[in-house]
Formats: structure tokens, C-alpha cells, sequence
């Protein structure tokens, strides 16, 4: 197996970055243990949230064994991270995609088996990331000095990325048991590089961020983005060694497919938005739906939010829906902010079926108030704002990957520096606004959503014009593509 930590797409790291990279890996090893070796055990079992809609199997490592087989023929893996919600949202819509085309998928969560090196690994830098991600939140010092530099440029070079390839060949162990010839789509790019350095034979590498990054890059596998702007960016490696010309990827190593998006979705965008142009027309009250994402952050925000919106709530002119994932504690510190909110909200929470009949009911039916909802199972959680989505008028939301969801989205001041690029993106085709820079710009911007009609219809609009180029089928391509690269073989 190639050392895909010394050779970039022809381009050689040199000593110090090949160093640092191996370094890495060996300090992760005297840390959390080198499984290279390890045999681990492989079993599937039916998913209890997404296997009634989706068809979801979930693949286990080190738990046993099961009776239930690998379908050889249609199966295909859903390789992700539990980091935040964003990798788990495209991993739900992968899957989603592969169900209405007659696949099988297969849900390999490489942050979800706690015995194994690659799970003390990524659990490591997902408290990093997310302590990170709140850190910004509070501080603008750490936020300019720090944050924004690494997630712009810090993550863009080539260096990180060997470092990146070199720890993930601690990740590999958990392929052993898996017959090589079932296709993989990551949906990080640890699943995707892990997959590679496992001999995983088709793996495509699905690319959220719409900022060419090296630290998306995995090797050996079929890379996909969801936007033409960063076409380019990808192809030539732009500024990924500083002002240095690189050897381009080659062209069959990466594929624009369009936005990562949920079959349901996507199969009912026009009538979805002819509902809200008509809840429009007939004064209803205009939907929100705010999502707190897995890192708990922008509270404050969220909060003053809640609190502008919250007399329109009570003329009936506004609803709110808050999804705050998994995390009880911010609903409760929301609570003693705004004590009266405890009382005027109706909650769903851990009532799985319960939301569901509420999301289901609300698509064609009147819906008053506020609605809370809140669910300890990470996948209940996540998709349970897909569930939302098609009964909302706009949804409020960072420009992470909700940025390219196809409903309206008013945009909240980023997280991380490459996101703001989901925002104008989202702003030039016409279904979201620009990123509000602070509280007053977004408050302005709900106004607006509430007291006009142009934005908002003409975002519903061009929602539907943009079904008919394809905007919104990244995810069915994405497992065309994997599938079709199997075929070839």
C-alpha cells in the first residue's frame, strides 16, 4: 500500500511535512493503542430510527455476530462521523438517495466503536473541534487569531492533509471483516482515506464545503463537490502549498454532482413551495425553524431570535420550531434566559412518533405557537429537522450544510471561516440570504421575511427553477457514481 502522506497527486511533501505526519501517527498509537492487527467482528442490524423510511442497516464492529448477510449486489456503505450534526445530515441524505434508486444502505459510523483505536481517535478531535467551535462563539480574539486562520488556510494545505492520511491508517482495522467489493461513500474524509488504506475497492469521497480545502482529500477515491465554484479550486490544489504551482488532480478524480440532498426532499419541492407561497398569500404565520447544531453553539443569537419573534408568535403571526438536536441543556439554559418560554412552547421531546405525526400533520395543516424538540438518539436528532423542513417557511441556520438545502434560509453570522462560502453560493442561486454579520442584520432579515412577499416568493421560486437543472441531485449521483465505478470493474 502507497504511503499517501509522501506523494500528493504527484506532488512530494518534503521531509519535515513527512516527519510530522509519521509523528503524528505515532503518537496517536502510544495514546490510544495501534488495532492494525486487530480481527475485529462485523454485524448488521436494522437501524431503529431510519430503517422504516430509509432502509438503513447499521454496520457494527467488535459486537458480536449476526445472521443477517452483506447484500453483495446493491449494498452500499455510508461511512461517516458522529462531529457535529453536519456529516451525520449528508450521511442521512446518501442514504436516502440510495434507497429510492433500489440500493441497500449500510450506516458505518467510524466515531461509534468505543474499543477501537479509530473511535478514541476521532472522539479526541471531536471534543477539540467542538470546544473550538463554542471558544468562537465567545471570544473575537481566539475567533481571529485562531479560528478563522484554521479553518481557512490552516486546513487548506497539503501538510495537513498528509498528517491526516497518516493518522487515518489507524482507522483502517475496522474494514477488515468487510467484503472489499461493496462501494463506500464517505461522508468526512477520515471514513473515505480509512476505507482507501483498508483496500475498500470503490469509495467515493462526497466533499461538504464549498472552500477547496486539502484537508477534504482522499486519494485513490472519486471525489465529489456540490458546487461549480470550487471546481476549480480542487482541480489545480489552489493555495494548498502557499503561492506554489501543484500538480492538478486528475480530471476523472473529481465530479461535481450538485447539492448532497434527501430523496423526500427533493421529490417535493414544487409542491412544498407552492404551500408556503400560498401560506404567504393567506397571512398564515410564517414558520421558522431554528436548528442548534451538534457543537451547541450560537446561543446568544438563537436567544435574540426567540425573543424578536416571540410577539409575532403570540398575534398569530409567527410560529417557531426549535430543534435543538441533542442537547437538552440548551433548551434548559434557553429556558432560564426566557422563563415565560418553558411555558408558551409545546415540547416533543424523546416522543419520536410523536414528532413525526406533528411533522407529518403540519405539511398540509395549520400549525400555531411554539414547538420544541429534542431527542437523545443522534439519529432522531438530526433528522428530525428533515422532517421539519418540508412544513417550514424559512429556515434559520448557519451556512454550514443546511446551506444547500432546498427550502428558504436566512443565514446566520458562520462558525467557521470556510462556511461563509455555502452563503454566497446559496445567495447566487437564489434560496438563501447573505450571511448576517451580526444580531441587528438578522433580526433585520426576519423582518423582512415577515412583512414583504418578494424575497421570500422569490426564493420559492428559484428553488423550483433550480430542481430543473439539477441543483438538488448531488446525493443520487453520488451513489450513481459509486456504483457505476463498480460496474466498470
Amino acid at each position: 500500500m502507497a504511503d499517501r502522506s509522501k506523494i500528493i497527486f504527484g506532488n512530494k511533501m518534503n521531509s519535515c511535512v513527512q516527519r510530522n505526519a509519521l509523528h503524528s501517527k505515532l503518537k496517536y498509537a502510544k495514546k490510544y493503542g495501534d488495532d492494525s492487527n486487530a480481527d475485529y467482528s462485523v454485524k448488521l442490524r436494522k437501524n431503529p430510527c431510519l430503517y422504516d423510511p430509509l432502509g438503513v442497516y447499521d454496520i457494527r464492529v467488535n459486537e458480536g455476530e449476526s445472521n443477517i448477510p452483506f447484500d453483495k449486489e446493491k449494498g452500499i456503505i455510508v461511512g461517516n462521523i458522529r462531529m457535529g450534526f453536519g456529516h451525520y445530515r449528508i450521511s442521512i441524505a446518501m442514504a436516502s438517495a440510495a434507497h429510492a434508486l433500489g440500493y441497500t444502505p449500510y450506516w458505518m459510523d467510524l466515531n461509534s466503536f468505543p474499543e477501537t483505536t479509530c473511535t478514541k481517535i476521532i472522539g479526541a478531535q471531536n471534543k477539540l473541534y467542538s470546544m473550538g467551535s463554542r471558544i468562537s462563539q465567545k471570544s473575537k480574539l481566539f475567533n481571529k487569531l485562531l479560528w478563522e486562520p484554521l479553518n481557512y488556510e490552516g486546513f487548506r494545505q497539503l501538510s495537513y492533509n498528509a498528517t491526516d492520511q497518516k493518522n487515518s491508517e489507524l482507522m483502517a482495522a475496522v474494514f477488515k471483516n468487510i467484503p472489499k467489493d461493496i462501494p463506500v461513500i464517505g461522508t468526512h474524509v477520515w471514513p473515505a482515506q480509512a476505507a482507501i488504506h483498508a483496500g475498500m475497492k470503490y469509495v467515493v469521497n462526497a466533499i461538504p464545503d464549498n472552500w477547496p480545502m486539502a484537508l477534504h482529500l482522499a486519494e485513490g477515491s472519486i471525489h465529489t463537490i456540490q458546487t461549480h465554484q470550487s471546481y476549480v479550486g480542487y482541480r489545480i490544489l489552489n493555495g494548498m502549498q502557499k503561492s506554489r504551482i501543484l500538480k492538478p488532480m486528475p480530471a476523472d478524480s473529481l465530479v461535481y454532482t450538485g447539492h448532497y440532498i434527501d430523496h423526500e426532499l427533493t421529490a417535493n419541492i414544487e409542491a412544498d413551495c407552492d404551500r408556503r407561497i400560498a401560506r404567504k398569500k393567506d397571512n398564515k404565520p410564517m414558520r421558522f425553524l431554528l436548528t442548534i447544531g451538534g457543537a451547541g453553539a450560537q446561543r446568544k443569537l438563537f436567544a435574540a431570535v426567540i425573543r424578536h419573534l416571540m410577539p409575532a408568535v403570540c398575534k398569530k403571526k409567527a410560529v417557531l420550531y426549535i430543534n435543538v438536536g441533542d442537547y437538552m441543556q440548551v433548551w434548559n439554559e434557553l429556558c432560564e434566559k426566557y422563563r415565560w418560554l418553558s411555558r408558551a412552547a409545546s415540547t416533543h421531546f424523546n416522543d419520536w412518533d410523536n414528532t413525526v405525526k406533528f411533522a407529518e400533520k403540519a405539511i398540509d395543516g395549520d400549525v400555531y405557537g411554539i414547538h420544541a424538540f429534542c431527542h437523545n438518539n443522534i439519529f432522531e436528532a438530526v433528522y428530525c429537522t428533515n422532517l421539519l423542513m418540508r412544513s417550514c417557511d424559512v429556515l434559520v441556520t448557519k451556512p454550514s450544510e443546511l446551506a444547500f438545502y432546498p427550502l428558504p434560509k436566512l443565514f446566520l453570522k458562520r462558525i467557521g471561516g470556510h462556511e461563509k462560502w455555502g452563503a454566497i453560493h446559496s445567495a447566487e442561486f437564489g434560496d438563501g440570504t447573505l450571511e448576517c454579520a451580526d444580531i441587528p442584520h438578522t433580526l433585520q432579515m426576519i423582518d423582512m421575511f415577515m412583512n414583504e412577499s418578494e424575497m421570500f416568493t422569490d426564493m420559492c421560486e428559484q428553488i423550483k427553477i433550480n430542481k430543473t437543472i439539477g441543483l438538488y441531485d448531488g446525493a443520487y449521483r453520488a451513489v450513481e457514481l459509486a456504483f457505476n465505478s463498480k460496474a466498470k470493474n
